[in-house]
């Protein structure tokens, strides 16, 4: 009669996976911990100036006029305007009208009648002087982008697209309720960051890819891979000397909220790591188990080289995306630097340049890290998962 011949899980194969899944709760347990130790009290805020107040309002009209000296400033559609020698009529909430001062400036945003605008009040000041529009209101123009948004993923990418709504509502909290609050508590932001980042990439990741292996996999060369930029991060920014100190902004919160700003820097590169990181991590899980199915014959070896190759042009192509997006954020910076007289050895080893280098540098580092270590865990899973695979029917017995 027709038989089954079928391979049972090995004992040492079971093993393994059972340590697999109490080392990911043991290191779950231990990031939550920590988030508990690290959680911030409460924050007792900023009193705002006893004179100052931000409102809201909509132009009703707008009088311009020519400046003593002859200024003009920039509006931000290439027509000249002059700067602080006008004044516009506009309508607050309450249906008072006021006079305010129309914004100046090279950065002052372009307004127009019937444009909502934000103004400030400031008591003290002469009458003249009180009321100042300083900016346009975008809260309907930025909801309704990000409306966009979210409806063009969740109609691509359906029920996977609105896990990953999920996952960005969980880290935007894990960040605003946590990651700033704690350092702006006096925790390390070093620590901060690498707690933050593990369990942000612990519930994201099977929040969106699910419960399976590949997310696993794609779980733990993840960790590894972050670990590791952690301490290129330490290294890099102790051998260049750098204090994360590079603008006003940072010596400002360094300086009031006494934050480590070396520190702070650190935790920033963690962060930015995370995001590429766990892409390059669940591409090379989600390759070496389509190989796997494509051809079930492939050993780990094979699965291995086939999928490394796909690594290697899959960060050729995220190097020039990192140095792209650094480049577009910093364009006012290189304007600057073409501009100036110093040499390019000089303006380099500049704090904020040289940090801007180690940033790139060190989470490259990471990812080009990520990719070997993350195929070699994923093939060698797609090779227990084969060897745990029953055989098919076939004919024996008597």
């Amino acid at each position: 009669m027709p038989g089954r011949h079928t391979h049972p899980q090995p004992h040492h194969t079971r093993r393994a996976t059972a340590l697999v899944v109490v080392g990911l709760v043991g290191v779950l347990a231990v990031v939550i911990s920590m988030m508990a130790l690290l959680w911030p009290g409460p924050q007792p805020g900023i009193a705002p100036a006893a004179d100052y107040r931000v409102l809201s309002g909509s132009i009703s009209s707008i009088h311009e006029v020519p400046c003593p000296d002859g200024s003009t400033g920039n509006t931000g559609n290439g027509q000249a305007r002059p700067a602080g020698c006008g004044t516009a009529e506009v309508e607050l909430g309450d249906r008072r009208t006021v006079t305010a001062n129309l914004p100046a400036g090279a950065a002052a945003p372009d307004v127009s009648v019937g444009d909502d605008v934000t103004l400030t009040y400031t008591r003290s000041a002469p009458a003249k002087l009180r009321y100042q529009v300083v900016d346009q209101q975008r809260g309907t123009q930025l909801w309704v982008i990000c409306a966009a948004f979210a409806l063009a993923i969740v109609a691509f990418g359906r029920w996977r697209g609105l896990a990953a709504l999920a996952g960005l509502a969980i880290t935007f909290a894990v960040l605003l309720r946590f990651v700033v609050p704690a350092i702006l508590d006096g925790k390390p932001p070093l620590l901060v960051a690498v707690v933050g980042s593990a369990f942000i990439m612990l519930t994201v990741l099977y929040l969106t890819h699910g419960v399976t292996r590949s997310t696993t996999v794609a779980v733990l060369g993840t960790l590894a891979s972050l670990a590791l930029t952690g301490v290129l991060a330490a290294a890099a920014v102790k051998a260049t000397s750098l204090t994360g100190v590079a603008d006003e902004a940072t010596a400002y919160v360094g300086e009031v909220y006494s934050i480590d700003t070396r520190g702070l820097l650190l935790a920033g590169i963690i962060i930015g790591a995370l995001g590429v990181l766990d892409d390059v991590t669940v591409t090379q899980t989600a390759t070496v188990d389509e190989l796997a199915r494509a051809n079930p014959s492939y050993p780990p070896s094979k699965l291995y080289r086939g999928a490394i190759r796909v690594g290697r042009a899959h960060i050729a192509s995220v190097v020039n995306t990192i140095v792209l997006a650094y480049a577009g954020a910093s364009l006012p910076l290189l304007v600057l630097i073409l501009a100036g007289s110093e040499s390019l050895g000089r303006t380099l080893s500049d704090q904020l340049i040289a940090q801007e280098i180690v940033r790139s540098a060190v989470g490259t580092l990471g990812l080009i890290a990520a990719v070997p270590i993350t195929t070699g865990l994923a093939a060698l899973a797609a090779g227990r998962a084969r060897a745990r695979t029953p055989a098919p029917e076939v004919p024996g017995g008597p």
